[in-house]
Formats: structure tokens, sequence, C-alpha cells
């Protein structure tokens, strides 16, 4: 083999790689394109989505407002609570006191 036919052989053989190379581009590129069909249906679960983090947010802006709800109420019940404990602590006292009192004059 001289040299032109080694670079004849050698053009040959970098020719056929390109062409399959070029080959194989397309046949991917034929297999993975997306269709209109599929693009619509993208953009519908897009639209979905948005709609649902929209959901969500204000689901979440509904729950922080009723947690602070109940969190004030739930501080409104508390303070309730500690006045009528101190209120029915100051009544059995007076009633304690009421009896002493009651027991002192029977006896004396």
């Amino acid at each position: 083999m001289n040299r032109t036919e080694f670079i004849i052989a050698t053009a040959i053989i970098l020719f056929v790689a390109f062409g399959l190379g070029w080959f194989a581009s397309w046949l991917l590129h034929r297999l993975t394109r997306v269709t209109q069909a599929e693009m619509g249906e993208l953009d519908q679960m897009a639209q979905a989505l948005h709609e649902a983090e929209e959901t969500r947010d204000q689901a979440l802006a509904y729950l922080e407002q009723r947690e602070q709800e109940l969190t004030s109420q739930l501080s409104q019940t508390e303070a309730e609570l500690r006045a009528a404990m101190d209120g029915l602590r100051d009544a059995r006292q007076e009633a304690e006191e009421l009896r002493a009192y009651i027991e002192r004059k029977n006896q004396g």
C-alpha cells in the first residue's frame, strides 16, 4: 500500500465515521424530539403545578392565621382560668375564715 492509497483509505474511513455519527445524531434527534401534543401536555402540567402551589400557599396562610387565632384564644382561656383559680382560692380562704369565726362564736 503506497502513500496515495493510504490517504484515500483514511479519507474513506473518516467519511464513513462522519456519516455514521451524523446518522446516529439524526436518529437520536428524531427519537427524542418533543411533539406539539407533548408540549401541550407539559403546559397543562405546568399550569396544574402552578395552581397547586397557589393552593398550598393559601393553605399555609390559612393555617398560620388559624394558629394565631387559636394561640390567642388559648392565652385568653389560660388567663380566664388563672383568674377563676384565684377567685376560687380566695373563696376557699374566705369560707375557711368564716368557719373559724363561726366556731369561735359557738365556743365562746
